[in-house]
């Protein structure tokens, strides 16, 4: 039985060793998929625009491919790329992300979402617009609200041109004056919450609030 055993055992080992090397290579030929979540990167902004929509940051992709390429492929390796340079404002549809995927060849997209983006481009601009104290409430009774004074009375807004060409004044956050009886002077700062312009510099203002006695009131 022995003998049986150990005979030809070096063509036997060599027999087993070429059986596993063909099972590791069938299993790392078989296809699996696998799904990502991978960033989309907007890349080469053209010099004094910017983009004015919203914009996907990440996109949803299925890969298919070699199951060794594919267990060695991370997310964090992953990104779509769009190039912006040259453009026009305007919008432009960016099709077929996947061949924009910087994967090797054997690997294959099978879904991808979304599947293509919307960019739109616009001119950066730069308003001054006048600046308003948000007051809220009445002073104490027999006395007036005289003056309100904000310096700087503009602030330079700049972002999307057409949102920047829209926007009339920015306001403060709310100044509480129910029952003040003497002037008020304090920092506050700007509410304005653009979606593609932001006031820029410091977004905050001294107020000057003048109290005064109501002259009407002393004479009852």
């Amino acid at each position: 039985m022995r003998n049986t055993l150990t005979e030809n055992w070096v063509l036997k080992l060599l027999a087993l060793v070429s059986a596993l090397i063909l099972w590791f290579f069938v299993m790392g030929e078989q296809r699996l998929e696998r799904s990502y979540v991978v960033p989309l990167v907007l890349e080469n902004v053209p010099r004094g625009m910017m983009v004015a929509n919203e914009v996907p940051g990440q996109v949803e992709v299925r890969i298919s491919g070699p199951r060794t390429m594919l267990m060695k492929l991370q997310a964090d390796d992953v990104r779509i790329s769009v190039d912006l340079r040259d453009l026009q404002p305007g919008l432009t549809s960016f099709k077929r992300l996947e061949e924009r995927l910087n994967i090797a060849g054997p690997l294959r997209v099978t879904r991808i979402s979304p599947a293509y983006v919307d960019v739109k481009l616009e001119p950066v601009a730069t308003r001054m617009v006048p600046v308003k104290a948000a007051l809220r409430g009445e002073p104490a009774r027999g006395f007036i609200l005289q003056t309100v004074r904000v310096n700087p009375a503009e602030v330079a807004l700049e972002g999307a041109e057409s949102e920047v060409a829209q926007v009339k004044e920015v306001w403060t956050t709310n100044i509480d004056i129910e029952g003040v009886r003497e002037n008020l002077r304090l920092m506050r700062p700007l509410s304005y919450r653009g979606r593609y312009s932001a006031v820029r510099g410091a977004p905050t203002v001294a107020v000057e609030v003048m109290i005064g006695r109501d002259a009407q009131e002393d004479q009852r």
